[in-house]
């Protein structure tokens, strides 16, 4: 008998496994691309202002739920304020809101806020967390680098409403757009933001491998809500990514001129045009003076000074040469740079009296040319190598840089569309991929994290992951619609947020009546009004903003308002916080600087991240250190005093 079961449950096993090869695969959901769905039919159409609040009343009708009424205007002006442009609304704005009975009174407010220079400011928070942005190089040294202008690149691009798909392309791959602007270049500092190891003894090439990977990852995070970095060593347990298809994607991002240096090249100078000016007369003092220099006798004289500069640094001469001359003279002559060139023609003076007249001219010229340099903002861009130093990739086994498997091709992964035929297999290629109508991703992505901004939650929770093991979307339909939407109205991030912002959804009160706390305890139905909590920096922005003493500022170079003292005692650096002085004590949240291992302490407290790699969705936690820091961190007893003397002023 038991040999005959066997028999039957090996047939049955059998015939199951041959049926399950016979029907195919159904794909993911995530992995369909989205189409428009009609809006269902709802008994509640009159609570309805726009499609988003069809999807959720069907829902809410189906669990039999009602929606919770509108919030009062206080509340309700004060929530989309803060939502639209991270600031609380002045008492005049909330006057001017409860008296205007006009129909339109909340539109009205929500275009005022979409047209605020404050909203770039406020959207580019969450991106730069994504970005990764920070204002040092990471590692253990964590040295500061220039790389703001790409922040406000941002928030320019925010508040100008450019089209996703345009901030896409010119972030990934500006650089490679015909004529390519100055701001296009600097828009690819997204990439930029890697770390740059400084430390003595580490491979370069080890780091600038690390900075790829990190590259990969976060393009198909950012923009896919894919987990790619499980492909990095092995095939995706979950997914259909495999090992090869990762080293496909990083064929694509391997081919960039940058590399972990210390002058991190390549650069772009953003001079003003009275800088361009002023280096463009000092360059012509400098090529005339190089012409007169450069007469028959002149390289003999040069030789002639640099021999006895070197003989001088002889140990068993009296006279003894700076220890600047020193290093210079023991670098190569074709390895110095032009500050220890410098240095070493103003020693020539007291050596080569011949010389004198015209290097003392010459190096006066290049000392003003040199500070000149000095002054000029810079930003890290990216730059693709010429076509005949494209590199080989390989898959790396195990993910190890030193163990190179079969070599690839630029690629990316065949579960979704290919990449188009037209266009060499380039960076340019992958972002116009990622934003493709095809890309059954990157809209809903998108859409859903601007949800989860506003809502504290997504239709999809877990914002960072649209794969086999991801949260599915509460509402499915919605989703899309929104999804579909987005790309109809031209990858209109303002069209979007006013969508959200204007629907009776979010309109909703926040209170919690018995039955929605029972029926709907994490609002995963949105049955009420969002309730989120602040984040760090705009925790910050509306206590200086209450105070009266918040600066309106907009763009620049990143800020020093007060910090508790100690914290940049680095044995690897020599940089120190400088406190910043006048408005710049007081701007917003998103101008501190940012350094990678040791944050702005009060941020930290309110979970704002470190920013070494890309963070999707910020966590939220609750502790006494947060009402620790509101009671006695300076900027807050500031602010404090600031409020107390608005209402004093207010009083007389």
């Amino acid at each position: 008998m038991r040999s005959i079961s066997l028999i039957l449950l090996l047939f049955c096993s059998h015939l199951l496994s041959r049926a399950a090869e016979a029907v195919p695969a159904k794909k993911h959901w995530a992995y369909v691309k989205p189409v428009a769905p009609a809006f269902p039919v709802v008994k509640g159409k009159k609570w309805c202002r726009n499609g988003i609040d069809y999807f959720v009343a069907d829902r809410l009708e189906k669990e039999k739920l009602p929606p919770s009424p509108e919030a009062d205007r206080p509340t309700l002006l004060r929530r989309v304020t803060l939502d639209l442009i991270g600031l609380p609304p002045t008492l005049a704005e909330v006057d001017a809101f409860v008296h205007d009975k006009s129909p339109d009174a909340y539109d009205k407010v929500v275009a005022r806020l979409l047209a605020s220079p404050h909203y770039g400011e406020r959207w580019a928070r969450p991106w730069l967390d994504l970005a990764r942005y920070a204002d040092t190089k990471g590692y253990e040294a964590d040295r500061p680098r220039s790389i703001w202008p790409y922040r406000d690149w941002v928030i320019n691009a925010l508040n100008a409403d450019m089209p996703f798909t345009e901030f896409t392309i010119e972030q990934i791959a500006g650089d490679l757009l015909p004529n390519a602007t100055r701001e296009q270049k600097v828009a690819t500092g997204f990439h930029r933001n890697t770390m740059n190891n400084e430390e003595g003894g580490t491979d370069d090439e080890e780091f600038r491998h690390y900075a790829i990977v990190d590259r990969v990852n976060t393009t198909m995070s950012v923009w896919m809500g894919t987990t790619m970095a499980c492909a990095q060593c092995h095939n995706h347990k979950y997914d259909p990514l495999s090992n090869q298809e990762y080293y496909q994607l990083y064929a694509i991002l391997n081919q960039t001129v940058d590399h972990d240096s210390n002058d991190e090249e390549p650069v772009l100078k953003l001079p003003t045009d009275g800088e361009k000016k002023e280096s463009g007369k000092l360059q012509a003092d400098m090529d005339r003076l190089d012409k007169e220099f450069n007469t028959t006798n002149a390289l003999a004289v040069q030789a002639a000074w640099e021999q006895q500069l070197t003989m001088t640094n002889n140990a068993t001469n009296a006279i003894k040469l700076p220890e600047a001359v020193q290093k210079v003279l023991a670098v190569k002559t074709a390895a110095r740079n032009q500050e220890q060139n410098i240095e070493l023609w103003k020693s020539a003076q007291g050596v080569a009296p011949e010389l004198r007249v015209n290097r003392t001219a010459w190096v006066e010229a290049h000392d003003r040319h040199f500070k000149l340099d000095k002054t000029i903002v810079r930003t890290l861009v990216y730059q693709e190598l010429p076509r005949e130093k494209k590199r080989e990739t390989h898959i790396l086994i195990r993910g190890n840089f030193l163990d190179k498997g079969a070599v690839v091709t630029p690629g990316v992964p065949a579960v979704f569309h290919p990449l188009h035929d037209d266009l060499p297999p380039n960076r340019l290629a992958l972002a116009r991929w990622l934003v493709d109508p095809e890309n059954p991703l990157t809209a809903r992505v998108f859409v859903n994290r601007m949800w989860e901004q506003i809502f504290g939650r997504g239709l999809v929770e877990t914002v960072e992951d649209f794969g086999s093991q991801s949260e599915p979307p509460t509402h499915p339909a919605l989703l899309d619609w929104l999804a579909t939407e987005f790309m109809r109205q031209g990858w209109s991030v303002k069209k979007l947020h006013r969508l959200i912002v204007t629907s009776a959804t979010y309109r909703q009160s926040s209170r919690v009546s018995p039955a929605s706390l029972q029926q709907d305890p994490g609002n995963r139905l949105f049955s009420r009004g969002p309730r989120v909590r602040l984040e760090a920096e705009m925790i910050r922005d509306q206590a200086l903003a209450v105070s009266g003493l918040l600066s309106q500022k907009i763009g620049g170079p990143s800020v020093m308002p007060p910090q508790p003292d100690g914290l940049w005692q680095v044995v690897y650096s020599n940089e120190s916080w400088k406190t910043s002085e006048g408005e710049n004590k007081y701007r917003r949240g998103l101008y501190t600087f940012w350094r990678r291992t040791n944050p702005y302490p009060s941020m930290t407290t309110f979970d704002a991240p470190s920013r070494e790699f890309c963070v999707t969705k910020r966590s939220r936690s609750n502790t006494p250190l947060q009402a620790l820091t509101t009671l006695n961190d300076p900027a807050f007893v500031e602010a404090a005093q600031g409020l107390a003397r608005r209402i004093l002023a207010t009083k007389e």
